[in-house]
Formats: structure tokens, C-alpha cells, sequence
């Protein structure tokens, strides 16, 4: 039985973002991968407005000059060579075909092709994807598409309470302090410092928790924060082992289909940290992926905090470096992962599950849920054998998998969300 340091650990301080852009000041959690959602925006490019406009002029009986459209949104137009290769690629779901239109009236016989976006540009180019993405996607890639294009519609009592027990077990350990971010490399600075000095509580306690994580997975960056990480104590494997708490609504264990969710939210997890801490973070990647600006002055706010952290950094350069050094003293995770489930009235501890770690099936869910989010192929309907999860689905009225087979049995939803 692996026995783990004392819960006993000394509060860890976590840094928490305060928007000073209002006069209302509105409090972010800067060690979370929740993030205000995208409104989805329609990019429309320089070639589509030019057609636009030719039409336009055509209405009015005018000639068409060939001439190029100054777009206010130019840099975020695609260029030619973009469309062309976008074009190649299967549109994501809901798009069979591309929609191949006549470019109108007015002497012009080109064919142009309506490129779509794929979700993952549309929904998570600028914060990369988070770990329950990867979740949801396995859980029902239908019902992931419903929530990115509709949003959930409610939040049951169940999914509060287990986030307000996540909460006071964060609290337990750690301290939160409000610091001003003025800036996008200020919120990823925190992130980097929320790691920091989670590690340091881990190598002095023996124990951190809500740590959050960043990598780079089948070629896109994704992030997530474990819930929490002990270091073993008496004995001979000094790995970290990654831990997982899921709370029950009823006092009874979670079905197959929802441990095995769980299991992969643990095995992503343990691929983020491994990689980190092989040294293998491209910063350059990294800072060209989200359009940083490495040596962008960080706000005064950050400063302080990070020198109150034992970090003197100037910009967010000098914190990644600072994050490298760190990951480059930590061994990887131990193989064993931990799955708790608590019974939500009590928090009395239902059962545990602890299972080994595997490599080739987690790359192959990750794959495949990658399919779905660039848009290869369209969403996949829960497997029939599954299709009890549509009773507890709020899409379930509009999915068309409910207008071919009757939705029966029980569950407990999937209750599982990067804090």
C-alpha cells in the first residue's frame, strides 16, 4: 500500500488575477483552465470581400475594377495559399461537402469554395486544448459539439457541488492572492508561477493541489490542471503520483464508460507532466503559437509577486525560463495513477480506483478526438451500448441519435471539469 506524505502541508500561495481594464474589478482564477468562451466570429477573408464587392458593383450596373479590399480584420485573413490548402482537408461536422457557389452574374466563371473553420481554430487557437476537451470528446463528441456551438444550458446541483468541493480542497493547501494582469503574457506568466511554487510545496510537503500543466500533444498545445500530486513517503520510488477526486451524487461506484473517462483525464495528465519535466517545452513554439511577445514588460503586479516567489523576471521570457529550470529537477510521474470517488453528503470515500498507466491507448483517444476538432471527419454519436448517457444529456431533444433509438437506462452524468 503506498503510503503519502501528511495532508498536513503548509499553505502554497496561487496566484489569481484581478482585471484592472473596468472600474468593476472582476476576479479571474488564473490557476484554472476556465476562460470567458469565445464569441464565435466569422472571419471573412480578403478574396470572399473582393467577390462581395464585385457583386455590389454589379447591382449598380458599374464595371468591376480589378483592385485589392483593405480589410480592418487583415490579419486575421486568410491568404490564398491558406484557402488552398484548408480546401483539401474535410470540413468539420454538419458540412458533408464544401459549399461550391457560382461566383455570380458579372462575367467572372471561377467557382470559389467557402472554407470553414475548424472548432479547434474557432474555439481553442488562443488557449489550446484543454484536458477535458479530450474527456467530453471521448464522453460524446455530439454533445461536445452542442456546448461549443450552443453552450451548456445549465449546471446541475451535482456539478456544483463537486466543484465546490475541489474548491475547499484547494483551500486546504493554498493561499490565493489577487494580482493585476494587463495583459495575455501576464495571465500566462501566473500560470507558469502557479507551477513554480506548486512544485516547490510539492518537494517541501510532500504534497500540492489544482497544479496546472501545459504541453504540446499531437500537435497541438493542451493544458489542464490535476487535481492533486503526493509524493510517496518510506519508499524506494520518489515519482509523484497524480490523483484524481471525482464526487458521487449516490453512494454507489461509477459505471465502466465513466471510469474509463476518468482514467484517460489522469493519463493525459501524466503525458503533460512527463513531457515537461523531459525538458522537452518548446518555448519558441510556444510563444509563436499564441502570438506572445516573450520580452513584453509584465505588469508591476506580476513582478512583485513572482519576486515575493523567489523569481526576479522582468517579462515572460525570463518566467518560461525560470518554469524549464524547475521542470528540469522533477522526475516523471509514477505509472500507478489514483481515481478517488466521495460521496458528495459526507465526503465519505466511496472507493478508489488505481490503474496503470498506458501510453498507446491514450495517444489513440487523443487522436481520434484531434480527428473530430480539425474537422476530418464529422462528430460520432455515442456508441448504442452508451446511448443511456442521452438521458442525461440537455442536447437530447435536438440530437438526431434521439430521433432513431429510444434512450433508456440510468446514470450519474459525467461530472468532469479542469477546475
Amino acid at each position: 500500500m503506498t503510503e503519502f506524505a501528511s495532508d498536513s502541508a503548509s499553505q502554497q500561495t496561487h496566484y489569481v488575477a484581478s482585471s484592472t481594464s473596468s472600474s468593476s474589478s472582476t476576479t479571474i482564477t488564473i490557476n484554472s483552465t476556465s476562460v470567458v468562451p469565445d464569441i464565435p466570429v466569422e472571419i471573412v477573408s480578403e478574396q470572399e470581400m473582393a467577390f462581395f464587392e464585385a457583386a455590389l458593383a454589379a447591382t449598380r450596373s458599374s464595371p468591376i475594377s480589378a483592385r485589392s479590399y483593405s480589410s480592418p480584420f487583415r490579419s486575421n485573413a486568410r491568404s490564398i495559399g491558406s484557402i488552398a490548402a484548408l480546401s483539401k482537408r474535410r470540413l468539420g461536422p454538419g458540412f458533408s461537402q464544401p459549399d461550391i457557389e457560382d461566383s455570380g452574374d458579372f462575367g467572372c466563371t471561377q467557382k470559389r469554395v467557402r472554407v470553414v473553420e475548424s472548432l479547434f481554430q474557432r474555439f481553442r487557437k488562443k488557449t489550446g486544448l484543454f484536458v477535458t476537451d479530450v474527456t467530453a470528446t471521448e464522453w460524446c463528441e455530439k454533445q461536445m459539439e452542442f456546448v461549443l456551438h450552443h453552450g451548456k444550458r445549465y449546471t446541475t446541483g451535482a456539478m456544483k457541488a463537486g466543484t465546490a468541493r475541489h474548491t475547499k480542497l484547494e483551500e486546504e493547501v493554498v493561499r490565493k492572492v489577487k494580482v493585476d494582469i494587463r495583459s495575455t503574457e501576464d495571465t500566462w506568466a501566473l500560470k507558469f508561477l502557479n507551477f513554480i511554487t506548486g512544485v516547490n510545496q510539492l518537494l517541501f510537503d510532500g504534497l500540492t493541489r489544482e497544479l496546472p500543466l501545459i504541453g504540446f500533444a499531437g500537435g497541438v498545445w493542451m493544458v489542464g490542471i490535476v487535481d492533486e500530486i503526493r509524493m510517496p513517503q518510506g519508499e524506494t520510488n520518489k515519482n509523484p503520483v497524480l490523483i484524481d477526486t471525482k464526487t458521487r451524487l449516490r453512494d454507489v461506484l461509477p459505471s465502466e464508460p465513466q471510469r474509463r473517462n476518468g482514467r484517460l483525464q489522469l493519463m493525459c495528465y501524466k503525458f503533460l507532466w512527463d513531457n515537461v519535466v523531459a525538458k522537452k517545452f518548446p518555448s519558441k513554439k510556444f510563444f509563436d503559437s499564441f502570438s506572445l511577445d516573450p520580452y513584453n514588460i509584465l505588469s508591476e503586479s506580476v513582478r512583485e509577486n513572482a519576486a515575493n516567489a523567489g523569481i526576479l523576471a522582468e517579462n515572460l521570457h525570463d518566467i518560461v525560463r525560470y518554469f524549464r529550470n524547475t521542470c528540469a529537477t522533477l522526475p516523471p510521474a509514477d505509472g500507478w495513477l489514483l481515481l478517488r470517488y466521495e460521496l458528495q453528503k459526507d465526503n465519505s470515500l466511496l472507493g478508489e480506483d488505481r490503474f496503470l498507466y498506458d501510453p498507446d491507448w491514450m495517444m489513440s483517444q487523443i487522436q481520434a478526438c484531434l480527428e473530430f476538432w480539425h474537422g476530418e471527419r464529422p462528430a460520432n454519436y455515442t456508441p448504442e451500448e452508451e446511448r443511456w448517457k442521452c438521458s442525461h444529456c440537455q442536447f437530447a431533444s435536438a440530437c438526431p441519435s434521439t430521433k432513431t433509438s429510444e434512450v433508456s437506462g440510468s446514470a450519474t452524468v459525467n461530472n468532469t471539469s479542469d477546475k
